[in-house]
């Protein structure tokens, strides 16, 4: 009898290990800081893409969705992505600011949740996020489209073939639908596992004097 999906999922093995370690009591005031020391000990440790992240919009109505995104930056201002205003989540961020962020280490045991406000940069700034881009990811952000549907993949080559052959033109040129954005943070929570459960959380939350730490339950 085939093994059922409760039963294969139940001998997964969770926490492998070695996890990382994690004392809040000694996390610096600032999230932003705790971030940044967290993703050096990913990239020490060979994870995989750690600047993969989810990113979680919701519509007008409030239906969520999600999908993984490359974080293109940190400043003081929050976490930077990139994206078309014209794709579904350009279109919600547009209608509903509101996002959450969340970045999962796996081989330490770790995750980071985000929740703020997404805002767009100016358009000098966009414009030179979009030049930064290595030629394939520029090809890709021209000829947008996102989430439209696709009659044919060779629509996508043909559209591609088409892209390149405007920007070996014009190596200056932008989409005006490029979008690029920071997600100012209201509460940040740092999510360290432990193999018998009793995880540790520390959240961060914003006040008008700075950032309030406490502990949760796991």
């Amino acid at each position: 009898m085939a093994e059922s999906m409760r039963d294969l999922l139940r001998g997964l093995r969770v926490f492998a290990g070695p996890l990382a370690s994690f004392d809040p009591d000694s996390a610096p005031k600032d999230p932003l800081e705790l971030f940044r020391d967290w993703f050096a000990e990913a990239v020490q440790a060979g994870v995989d893409e750690p600047h993969a992240m989810t990113v979680a919009t919701a519509d007008a109505e409030g239906a969520p969705s999600a999908r993984i995104l490359i974080l293109k930056d940190l400043s003081p201002q929050g976490w930077w992505f990139a994206t078309t205003t014209t794709s579904t989540k350009g279109r919600e961020l547009a209608r509903n600011p509101n996002v959450a962020l969340l970045f999962f280490w796996g081989p330490q045991g770790r995750q980071v949740r985000v929740r703020g406000r997404a805002e767009l940069a100016d358009a000098e700034s966009r414009a030179a996020d979009f030049r930064d881009r290595p030629l394939e990811g520029r090809v890709a952000g021209l000829h947008g489209r996102q989430s439209e549907p696709l009659s044919e993949s060779s629509q996508i080559h043909r559209m591609a073939q088409e892209s390149r052959a405007r920007l070996e033109a014009d190596p200056d040129l932008v989409p005006d639908d490029w979008g690029l954005y920071v997600v100012r943070p209201h509460e940040v929570e740092f999510w360290q596992g432990d193999p018998d459960r009793r995880h540790t959380r520390l959240r961060y939350e914003r006040e008008e004097a700075g950032w309030r730490r406490g502990l949760l339950w796991p």
